[in-house]
């Protein structure tokens, strides 16, 4: 495998093929297994994620990159085998997220900054000697009518950078996430109000990338889709969403840019699959536009696998089947005729 951070970024994206996000922390996978009657042990951490890694299928066609948080990074099989060892024999690259959380703040009541550039170099260097080669780091952007600020993104736009530029300084392709959040009030979250929030967050965040040094070529972007909050009245179809991205896209984001890799945020299932896809159906795009989901991949995996062994077979296969959905839909060619086959 290639070093080369461009080379690396490309191989995360290459055509059909996207990021598995496999990176809850404890107490968010918790909440899962919450849902499903599972116990939140490592034993059943470990299962449930060895699941998805043996989904052979799914993770030699269909999976660029698996985000993984640090238990799992170093967690081992049942039978022995590293995990980073079991993705990277799928062809696909093990990555870390590494940021540790968003906290308040200070002075910007309603807003957050992402934490834990302190240590970050050291950590790094750990993470890249246990085999990840790239990591990601997430901001959040809340919307309101008076948010966000131009402080606000100022701090979390500083914070992607300095990170992004720390990890190519390891060897590491970093993860860029500016999430504008979906859950703001419906008077102020329109589909209008998105475009305007998510190209703000970008424009800051690649003039920070800039003043970072951060080579654009070994980095992916994972943005939001800009879509109306998940409580507006007016809600809209994959076109209107695929015209508001990709304007928003193509006036902030550099065409050097490998790949930009886009989070769910709250989406349906379907609703993910098929906004991706009208996006590279419809458009000639400079970069590879391609899915880095979490719960949109998983959903149906973890619903039929249930803690139980026997059920191994049937969740994979729910999982291997949402990946190829949105394989289909990062070349642009996904159907509703595809889906319910």
């Amino acid at each position: 495998m290639s070093e080369r951070l461009d080379d690396i970024a490309f191989q995360m994206v290459e055509p059909g093929k996207g990021i598995l996000a496999a990176d809850e922390s404890t107490a968010t996978i918790g909440k899962r297994f919450d849902s499903i009657g599972v116990e939140n042990i490592e034993e059943n951490r470990r299962d449930y994620r060895e699941m998805l890694f043996r989904s052979t299928e799914a993770m030699e066609n269909y999976v660029g990159g698996v985000i993984m948080f640090e238990e799992t990074l170093f967690q081992k099989a049942a039978d022995g085998t590293p995990f980073v060892d079991l993705i990277r024999a799928a062809g696909a690259v093990p990555g870390i997220k590494v940021d540790k959380g968003a906290h308040p703040l200070a002075g910007h009541p309603g807003e957050t900054v992402t934490e834990g550039l302190d240590g970050l170099r050291d950590r790094l260097k750990k993470y890249h000697e246990a085999g990840a080669r790239f990591a990601k780091w997430r901001a959040v952007i809340t919307v309101s009518e008076d948010l966000p600020t131009l402080g606000g993104l100022k701090a979390n736009a500083h914070a992607l950078a300095r990170y992004a530029s720390l990890c190519q300084e390891a060897g590491i392709v970093p993860i860029v996430e500016p999430e504008v959040q979906m859950d703001g009030d419906p008077a102020d979250h329109s589909i209008e109000r998105c475009h305007e929030v998510t190209s703000a967050i970008l424009k800051t965040v690649f003039d920070e990338l800039y003043e970072q040094q951060v080579m654009l070529e070994g980095m992916i972007l994972k943005p939001n889709m800009v879509v109306p909050g998940c409580k507006c009245s007016r809600q809209c179809d994959p076109e209107e969403v695929a015209a508001h991205t990709v304007s928003v896209l193509l006036r902030n984001v550099p065409a050097a840019v490998p790949g930009i890799a886009f989070l769910s945020g709250g989406q349906s299932d379907i609703e993910a699959t098929a906004n991706l896809s009208a996006m590279n159906a419809e458009y000639e795009l400079p970069w590879a536009v391609t899915y880095s989901y979490g719960r949109a991949l998983q959903a149906a995996a973890l619903s039929a696998w249930g803690g139980k062994a026997e059920n191994v077979g049937a969740a994979s296969a729910a999982f291997t089947h949402r990946a190829r959905m949105n394989s289909l839909a990062s070349l642009g060619e996904w159907t509703q005729e595809q889906e319910a086959g």
